[in-house]
């Protein structure tokens, strides 16, 4: 048996260490669970099978890979680091999933501690939101050294659809940093789009309707468009989430001085819809900032 830890059963954490349980038999894993908040942890073992910890030292003893999804690059760094925590209980050459979404160096900084204590970290975030976590098909974007990676791919296969090694530690955080860079460029242009399509009056449903078949085509349209014109964003996604990642790309950016004028535009943008009480809403509510200027 392989012995595989889930630390942190949030909005992503929560379907993807339930998709691990449902292959535990058939890949021959022995999976263990754990989150601080006691009330989730009951709430995944009422509809899961697998044992919950009381502890990450419990979660991670003798574990052979434990993959972690966490919040940021300070909460990574304790449950890791911390006396008692992962990388002090889990075996020798065990291999660390980091799901989190953090700054690369964070990723690099862990891979050098891992190393130093006979242990592995690859650094994986994922792409797909909410419902690719819950049907098993997120995209993982992930940095490290080959042969660590391919020891972990049968734990992706439970949750992912696609998976890709992109280079040493680091790699995969800056290619999630291009996917976030990507994603807030397009929500940006498609608020506007539906903001100046209803202002002239027209059937912007018929409108997405047409030009969905064109050159405008995206996921973001398919699958955003609709709702946006609804005012329905209470789901996906939180703002707040996105603004924490696009601190990270633009940290980035000006450490290797880089000029992302947009991406730094569209993070202001996500301001005023957290300054609007819109903070855990969808990412797609930029066209409540949009809204909200043009009532003024």
């Amino acid at each position: 048996m392989t012995k595989v830890a889930f630390i942190g059963l949030g909005t992503m954490g929560f379907p993807m260490a339930g998709h691990l349980s449902r292959h535990t038999a058939e890949k021959g894993f022995e999976l263990t669970v754990f989150n601080r908040n006691p009330a989730v942890r009951d709430r995944w073992a009422a509809e899961y099978a697998g044992v919950v910890a009381g502890s990450i030292a419990e979660a991670a003893q003798g574990a052979d890979v434990v993959a972690i999804c966490l919040g940021a690059d300070q909460d990574v760094r304790e449950v890791l680091c911390a006396e008692g925590g992962v990388f002090d209980a889990m075996a020798e050459n065990g291999i660390v999933v980091d799901h989190s979404t953090t700054s690369a160096q964070l990723a690099r900084d862990m891979a050098e501690v891992a190393s130093a204590r006979g242990k592995y970290f690859i650094d994986a975030p994922v792409s797909g939101g909410q419902a690719g976590a819950e049907n098993g098909v997120l995209t993982v974007m992930a940095g490290g050294q080959a042969a660590a990676f391919e020891r972990i791919e049968p734990v992706l296969k439970s949750y992912s659809a696609r998976y890709k090694l992109l280079g040493d530690s680091g790699a995969g955080q800056l290619a999630k940093m291009v996917n976030q860079i990507c994603i807030a460029g397009l929500l940006q242009g498609l608020a506007e789009g539906m903001h100046f399509g209803t202002q002239q009056g027209l059937d912007m449903n018929a409108v997405v309707e047409v030009i969905s078949a064109g050159a405008a085509q995206s996921w973001q349209m398919e699958n955003r468009a609709g709702t946006m014109l609804q005012g329905e964003f209470e789901f996906g996604f939180a703002v707040d989430w996105m603004r924490k990642d696009l601190g990270y790309v633009l940290d980035e950016a000006r450490q290797q001085k880089l000029s992302l004028p947009v991406t730094a535009l569209v993070d202001q943008f996500y301001a005023q819809v957290q300054n609007l009480g819109g903070g855990r809403k969808d990412t797609s509510s930029l066209l409540l900032a949009l809204q909200a200027t043009s009532q003024k």
